[in-house]
């Protein structure tokens, strides 16, 4: 059976994105459009016409992953209560926090922030800004269900991201931190444990 006009449209989306994933991890974000597009199998204006240019393509690689890693504080992870749902949000944004791609886009962003401020606005808007707004609207139902005290759901936000993104700053810089798979299940179980304390009802 044929795929209709918007099938087709999501295939070539996802091809696009999945190309600049692979492409920018093997040649950096300084990759061309070409590059890209000749790997999804699309031209370059299909590209322009989709995301605007590599600003509005990693942009929305970024927002990929973080619909992905935001997804259990949008359904609650399930029914789980506030601390569990922080602390597997929290695994899973350190985690990909501290991959190798991810540390690569974030240093390419600040080093270019100067020269190439549309890729840098692109990363925080596609991911810690996104995230941080998700993470606050999940703060937002938790406290009108009773579940947490929670004043300013924005700050509250930024105070988590902060605690869970104090491992980046090292790895960006080379200094030796265990991040094994072992540690930062440790390191999130205690950033929820005393977040959901903070704010307890």
């Amino acid at each position: 059976m044929p795929r209709i006009a918007g099938q087709v449209d999501l295939v070539k989306s996802e091809a696009m994105l999945d190309a600049a994933s692979q492409v920018i991890a093997e040649r950096g974000v300084g990759a061309p459009v070409e590059a890209i597009a000749k790997r999804a199998g699309v031209s370059k204006q299909t590209l322009y016409n989709r995301y605007g240019g590599k600003a509005g393509l990693i942009q929305a690689l970024i927002r990929r992953r973080i619909d992905t890693l935001t997804a259990p504080l949008a359904d609650g992870a399930e029914g789980a209560g506030p601390e569990a749902v922080l602390a597997h949000f929290a695994f899973d944004l350190m985690t990909a926090m501290l991959a190798p791609a991810s540390l690569a886009m974030t240093r390419v962003a600040i080093q270019g922030a100067v020269d190439m401020p549309g890729i840098a606005e692109a990363v925080f808007d596609g991911g810690a800004r996104v995230s941080r707004a998700r993470l606050a609207d999940y703060l937002c139902a938790e406290n009108a269900a009773g579940r947490l005290a929670v004043d300013n759901p924005a700050e509250a936000a930024d105070l988590f991201s902060g605690m869970v993104g104090a491992r980046q700053l090292p790895a960006l810089l080379g200094a030796p931190a265990p991040s094994d798979a072992e540690t930062l299940e440790r390191l999130s179980r205690e950033i929820a444990r005393r977040f959901v304390r903070a704010y307890a009802v």
